[in-house]
């Protein structure tokens, strides 16, 4: 290990001119148990009412709890969680798709966005092998990513398609996005398809799914003919889609024939973006303009900056109590309970910007774990 940096969320308004920003070092995958992102304490005993009375939990509780840090898949655009992807049929959602995939098995920058590494199944349900085969060999050749899967067939969710899905993630351990390319094919067919109850459902059952096993579901959709000054309200179907989801991606033209289409982006935990980008018709993908606004970025954080500098390359692991850990800082003016319930609110970000894993276990007395996981440089 070299020296220590701090990475950065990026700056969108930094344009592609047909060639990818050079790679940096970036860290693999982190083990699935780490990086479950449901909401259930990591150290916190279940709290429930008498008489099978609501579960709950205090504020003090909650502070005081190390919950799964949330990973992005793709820094600053797509985390964890289930997400829909839509788009006016024949509008390039495929050739995307095949590009977003490509990107995260290899680990190369897409646009200026930093990639997480990691396994990728693609669940290509309107397509065949052969015309897979065809259209990736003119995106990228015929270098290979063998952690990238495909299927061009799958259950629907009545029948199995979670059985189908967790068999493959039992199998690649550092699973990270899973495309379904369309819902419409892994939908269950009823006559109440198109309400609010059943559109919230699916995706609610979808969701249960990515967030137990800490992947991103990406599912392909479609917009609605009808045009609308809210593109989200182009979603074909209800609100419940979108109620249910993490976020979504919507893409969409001006004209079909335009080679330069708008991305239009909201989520849980990304800031909400507007993209154009430009569309190659010789190498079939997808190219940065420009963005509506700049990424906010966060400013340094004293404390993470201080545990960053505290991990040298000659100790990278510390465990000890939080009074111990506070005569290491000495710059650091708090109590040891006000350290732990910082650490514990700023864990994701610690792994994710500094490559720092982070735990507080419960026994005879709170110990404190800090572990670099990313080798620097």
């Amino acid at each position: 290990m070299t020296e220590k940096k701090k990475s950065t969320a990026p700056v969108s308004s930094v344009g592609a001119d047909g060639e990818q920003p050079k790679t940096k070092n970036h860290t693999e995958i982190i083990a699935n148990e780490i990086a479950q992102i449901n909401l259930q304490a990591t150290n916190c005993p279940e709290k429930s009412g008498q008489g099978g009375g609501l579960q709950t939990v205090s504020m003090t509780e909650l502070y005081d709890t190390v919950y799964p840090p949330r990973t992005p898949v793709v820094d600053g655009f797509l985390y964890g969680g289930t997400y829909l992807f839509v788009g006016a049929p024949k509008v390039g959602k495929s050739f995307f798709m095949g590009q977003l995939a490509y990107h995260v098995a290899m680990g190369l920058p897409l646009w200026n966005y930093p990639v997480r590494k990691g396994t990728v199944l693609y669940l290509a349900l309107e397509d065949d092998y052969a015309r897979l085969q065809r259209r990736l060999s003119v995106m990228f050749g015929v270098e290979c990513a063998d952690n990238l899967f495909f299927a061009t067939q799958a259950k629907t969710l009545n029948e199995g398609l979670d059985g189908e899905l967790e068999g493959f993630i039992k199998e690649h351990k550092d699973a990270r996005l899973i495309i379904i390319d369309t819902l419409q094919k892994v939908r269950e067919v009823g006559g109440d398809r198109y309400s609010y109850s059943s559109d919230y459902e699916i995706v609610t059952k979808l969701k249960s799914f990515s967030d137990k096993y800490g992947v991103c579901l990406l599912v392909v959709h479609h917009t609605r003919k009808l045009e609308s000054e809210d593109s989200f309200d182009m979603i074909s179907g209800t609100n419940g889609l979108l109620g249910a989801a993490d976020g979504a991606f919507i893409m969409h033209k001006k004209k079909r024939t335009d080679n330069t289409a708008v991305m239009d982006i909201v989520g849980r935990d990304q800031p909400d973006q507007e993209l154009t980008i430009e569309f190659d018709r010789e190498q079939c993908i997808w190219k940065f303009q420009k963005a509506e606004t700049e990424l906010w970025k966060q400013p340094p954080n004293p404390l993470l900056e201080a545990i960053n500098e505290f991990l040298t390359e000659e100790m990278q692991e510390w465990e000890g109590t939080a009074t111990e850990l506070l005569k290491q800082l000495p710059d650091m003016q708090l109590s040891a309970n006000v350290l732990s319930r910082k650490l514990n609110v700023v864990n994701s970000q610690l792994l994710n910007e500094y490559g720092i894993f982070y735990d507080n276990k419960r026994g005879h007395e709170r110990k404190i774990i800090l572990k670099r996981l990313e080798q620097k440089s």
